[in-house]
C-alpha cells in the first residue's frame, strides 16, 4: 500500500509530526535548505534579467535523491516546511526536484506542530505560493548585488575579509550614529529639592520640590534650589490637597517574535541567537515521557498578535478555573498587530495549556523551562483583567507658596500581574519611586524630618543592548523580525560593534570606519528609510503587488551607477598616513598613524627602511600618547641579541623578539601557575573567538583545564594551595580568594584575609 510523503525541514520535527501521523505516511526532513546560490560568486546573471543560479547545498545530493525516491513511491507528496519565506523557499526548491506531476504536489501549512493542526493541514493541502517564493528570492538577490559588489570594495580600500551588507550595514549605523550622539552631548545641570515629612501617624513619606508660586520648580539652578531650601525650612507644612484614583494597568499582547527576544533579554538575560535556538526547539517538539515527542509552542517566527479562536476559549476556561471569574474579562481581548504583519501566523503561545511549566518541567533542559514559562505566563496574562492600583496625589503648602508634591501607589487588584509581570526597560522607567502614604487630609499639619538640595546632570542617550537595539531595527523597520538574531551576530563575529562590560554595544574603530565609508559613497542605499522602504516593497511582492524582477532591476539601476562613483572616489584608508608631530625614536622620521589588520597605530614615514610600530592612545585634547611594549628584562633565545618585550596582537598580548621581523621568536604570556589539572604545565593567559580572556594550561590539547578567572601565583595563608585566582566578573575584575578553602584576601595580600571564608 502506497504511503503519503511528508517533507519537514529537521529530523526533531519529523520525529514529532511521525507520531502523529501514524504509519500510513512516510515523513522526511530536508534538514534546512536543500538548494541556494552559489557560495563561490555571486550567482546571479544580472543580464538574464537576474536569473538566480541555484545549485545543489554540499551533503544535500543523498537527501535530495532519498526524498526523490520516496515521492515516486507515494500516492501524495506533502511539502510542509515552515510557514514564512523561508519555508516557502525550501518546498519550492524541492518541487523542483522530485520529478513528478504538479498535482501529486501539495503544500501544507500548520502554526504549531499538535496532532490537531497536522490533521487540520493535510486536511486543507494549497498549491505553492509563487509570490511568497518570488518575495524571499527578492530578499535574497538583493542581499547578493549589496555584498558581493559592496564588499570587494572594503577589501579594497579597507582591509580583506570584510562584508558589507543591505541590513547589517543599516544596524551598524545606528550603532555608530548613538554612540556619536554620546560623545556630542553636554550634559546640563539641575537641581531639585527633596523634602522627609511625618504626619500624626506613620510611615514617614518623601516629597519633592514641585512649584514656587506659579513656577514650575522640579529642575531649577542650584543657587535658587539652596534659596529654596532656606525658605522654607522652618515651615510650617500643611496638606494643600489629596486626589485620589484608580490607575488601570493592561496587560501586554501576547508574544512576537521581536518582542520574545526583547522580554527574553531582559528577564533572562538570553541573547537573540540563544532565544531563537532555544524557541526552535520548543516547537519543533520536546521529548515528554510516555506522551513521547511534543511541540510545545506555536511557530516563534511572527509579527502578529492574532490568538486563534481555539486557543482563547482554552485560555478563558482556564483562567476561569485557576483564577476565578473576577480575573476573566467579559470579552476575549484582541491586541492590534503593528504595520505590515504577517497576520496568517499566530503570536507565540503554548500550545495546550494542559502542560503548565511545572509539569514539563522535569523533561526540559533549563534554557527551555526558563523560556517556555516566559510564554506560558505571557499567553495567560494576556487574556485576564488589568491591574488596578489605588493612586494618591499629595501637595503640600510650605512658606511662601512653596509646593512639594508626594506620591503614593497600593495595588487594590492584582488582576493579570498575579500571572506575569513584564520585565520594565530601566531606561523607560520612572525614577521617581511610589511609596506608601500615610492617611491624610488637607490642613493636616506635618513635620518636616528632612531637607536638602540635590545636584543632577542630565544624561546622554544609553547604548543599545541587545533588546533596545531589536526593538529599534523594529519600530524602524529594518530587517524582520526573523533576521535580528542573524545580524546582532554578524555585526559582532565581523567586529564591526563589541559588547561592553554592562552589555551594551560600542562600534569599534573599524565599525566606525566601515559604515562612514558606505555612508559616504551609498548615501542612499545604507540609509534607514530607504532599507525601510525596500522591507516594505518585499512585502509587497509576497502580496502579488510588485513585480519581483522589475524591484530588483530598479535597485539596481542606482546601485550600480553608485558603484562606478564609489570605486574612484571613496577613501582608501589602506593608504591614508595621517601626519603627526612625533619623531620617531628609531631614525628620527615623523610617525603617522596608519590603519591595518588590528586597527590604527603610528610608524614611522621612513617604512621599509625604517619598520618602527606602536600602538597609541588618543587624549582628551587630541594629542597622540604612543603605548610603548613593555619590557622583560630577558634576551631572545632564539637570536640572543634582541630583547623580550610585551606585545599586542589579533589573539591578546604575547611576548616577541624586540629583533621582530627579522627575528619571529613569540610565546605566550605565562602566569607561573602550575596546571591543577594535569601539574605538568603551566597556566598561560589566552584570548577567545570573541575576546574574551581566558587562562588555559600551555600543554594543550594534551591539557583541556581553562578558567576564566586570574590566577595569582601565591601561596594561600589559610591551607597552603598554591595559588590563588582573582574572580572575573561583568563589572571587571572581582574578589581575591582560594579556589580549594575559599578564604576571600583584601585585593592580593596573602596576608590580609577577610572576615568571610
Amino acid at each position: 500500500m502506497a504511503k503519503s510523503l511528508v517533507v519537514v525541514e529537521s529530523p526533531s520535527k519529523a520525529k514529532t509530526i511521525a507520531k502523529y501521523l501514524g504509519k500510513s505516511f512516510d515523513v522526511r526532513a530536508s534538514v534546512g535548505h536543500v538548494k541556494d546560490l552559489p557560495k563561490s560568486r555571486m550567482g546571479v546573471d544580472i543580464e538574464a534579467g537576474f536569473e538566480p543560479e541555484y545549485e545543489t547545498i554540499k551533503g544535500k545530493a543523498k537527501v535530495l535523491t532519498e526524498i526523490r525516491k520516496a515521492a515516486k513511491a507515494a500516492d501524495m507528496v506533502y511539502l510542509a516546511p515552515d510557514p514564512d519565506r523561508e519555508g516557502e523557499a525550501i518546498a519550492w526548491h524541492i518541487f523542483t526536484e522530485l520529478k513528478v506531476p504538479e498535482d501529486k504536489v501539495r503544500r501544507v501549512l500548520f502554526n504549531e506542530i499538535t496532532s490537531k493542526a497536522i490533521q487540520l493541514a493535510l486536511k486543507s493541502p494549497v498549491r505553492l505560493n509563487e509570490n511568497k517564493y518570488n518575495s524571499q528570492q527578492a530578499r535574497r538577490i538583493l542581499d547578493r548585488l549589496v555584498g558581493y559588489n559592496v564588499s570587494p570594495l572594503l577589501w579594497d580600500k579597507v582591509r580583506r575579509g570584510l562584508s558589507a551588507g543591505r541590513v547589517q550595514t543599516v544596524a551598524v549605523r545606528l550603532i555608530v550614529e548613538r554612540e556619536r550622539e554620546i560623545a556630542a552631548f553636554k550634559p546640563e545641570e539641575y537641581w531639585t529639592v527633596d523634602a522627609r515629612f511625618e504626619a500624626k501617624v506613620p510611615p514617614p513619606f518623601s516629597a519633592k520640590l514641585l512649584k514656587i508660586g506659579d513656577q514650575k520648580a522640579e529642575r531649577i539652578p542650584g543657587e535658587q534650589a539652596k534659596a529654596a531650601v532656606d525658605a522654607v525650612k522652618k515651615g510650617p507644612f500643611a496638606v494643600a490637597e489629596v486626589k485620589k484614583r484608580d490607575r488601570k494597568v493592561e496587560p501586554p499582547a501576547p508574544f512576537t517574535t521581536s518582542r520574545l527576544q526583547q522580554e527574553a533579554a531582559r528577564a533572562l538575560r538570553f541573547t537573540a541567537k540563544r532565544t531563537m535556538a532555544v524557541a526552535q526547539r520548543l516547537y519543533e517538539g520536546r521529548e515528554l515521557g510516555e506522551r513521547g515527542a511534543v511541540g510545545l509552542i506555536t511557530y516563534m517566527r511572527t509579527d502578529s498578535t492574532r490568538i486563534s479562536d481555539d486557543a482563547i476559549a482554552e485560555v478563558r476556561d482556564y483562567i476561569q478555573t485557576q483564577y476565578g471569574a473576577a480575573y476573566l474579562p467579559d470579552k476575549p481581548r484582541v491586541f492590534k498587530t503593528k504595520g505590515r504583519a504577517q497576520d496568517a501566523h499566530e503570536a507565540i503561545r503554548p500550545t495546550t495549556l494542559e502542560l503548565p511549566p511545572d509539569v514539563v518541567k522535569p523533561y526540559l533542559e533549563d534554557d527551555e523551562y526558563k523560556l517556555y514559562r516566559l510564554v506560558w505566563q505571557r499567553f495567560v496574562a494576556c487574556q485576564m483583567m488589568p491591574a488596578i492600583y489605588a493612586s494618591t496625589t499629595v501637595d503640600i503648602e510650605g512658606p511662601k507658596k512653596h509646593i512639594f508634591r508626594a506620591t503614593g501607589s497600593i495595588k487594590k487588584f492584582d488582576g493579570y500581574t498575579s500571572v506575569h509581570q513584564e520585565t520594565h526597560n530601566p531606561e523607560e522607567e520612572d525614577t521617581d519611586k511610589e511609596e506608601q502614604l500615610p492617611p491624610l487630609e488637607p490642613k493636616d499639619l506635618l513635620k518636616l524630618l528632612k531637607i536638602e538640595p540635590k545636584q543632577h546632570f542630565t544624561q546622554p542617550p544609553p547604548r543599545f543592548t541587545e533588546a533596545t537595539l531589536v526593538r529599534e531595527l523594529e519600530e524602524q523597520g529594518i530587517g524582520r523580525p526573523s533576521t535580528y538574531a542573524a545580524i546582532i551576530s554578524t555585526i559582532q563575529d565581523k567586529k564591526y560593534a563589541e559588547k561592553r562590560k554592562d552589555t551594551r554595544f560600542q562600534p569599534t574603530e573599524l565599525g566606525v570606519i566601515t559604515t562612514d565609508l558606505l555612508v559616504e559613497s551609498f548615501p542612499k542605499f545604507f540609509d534607514v528609510k530607504f532599507t525601510a522602504g525596500m522591507e516594505e516593497q518585499l512585502d509587497e511582492v509576497e502580496e502579488g503587488k510588485v513585480e519581483w524582477k522589475g524591484l530588483l532591476g530598479t535597485f539596481w539601476k542606482g546601485l550600480e551607477k553608485t558603484l562606478k562613483t564609489a570605486k574612484k572616489e571613496m577613501r582608501n584608508v589602506k593608504r591614508e598616513e595621517v601626519p603627526t608631530d612625533l619623531e620617531c625614536p628609531k631614525d628620527g622620521g615623523k610617525l603617522v598613524i596608519k590603519f591595518g589588520k588590528n586597527g590604527s597605530f603610528v610608524a614611522c614615514q621612513n617604512y621599509p627602511d625604517c619598520k618602527f610600530t606602536s600602538e597609541f592612545t588618543r587624549e582628551d585634547d587630541g594629542t597622540i600618547k604612543l603605548l610603548g611594549d613593555t619590557k622583560t628584562g630577558e634576551q631572545c633565545p632564539t637570536c640572543g641579541t634582541g630583547e623580550l618585550i610585551e606585545k599586542r596582537g589579533k589573539f591578546g598580548r604575547f611576548i616577541g623578539c624586540s629583533n621582530y621581523p627579522e627575528c619571529k621568536f613569540t610565546q605566550a604570556i605565562s602566569t607561573g601557575v602550575t596546571c591543577p589539572q594535569c601539574n605538568e604545565g603551566i597556566l598561560q593567559e589566552k584570548q577567545s573567538k570573541r575576546g574574551k580572556l581566558f587562562y588555559g594550561c600551555s600543554r594543550y590539547p594534551q591539557c583541556d583545564y581553562a578558567s576564566w578567572d586570574r590566577p595569582i601565583n601565591r601561596a594561600c595563608g589559610a591551607c597552603g594551595n598554591a595559588y590563588l585566582v582573582q574572580k572575573m566578573n561583568r563589572s571587571g575584575p572581582g574578589k581575591t580568594q582560594c579556589p580549594q578553602c575559599q578564604t576571600v584576601y583584601a585585593g592580593e595580600d596573602e596576608g590580609v584575609a577577610a572576615a568571610e571564608a
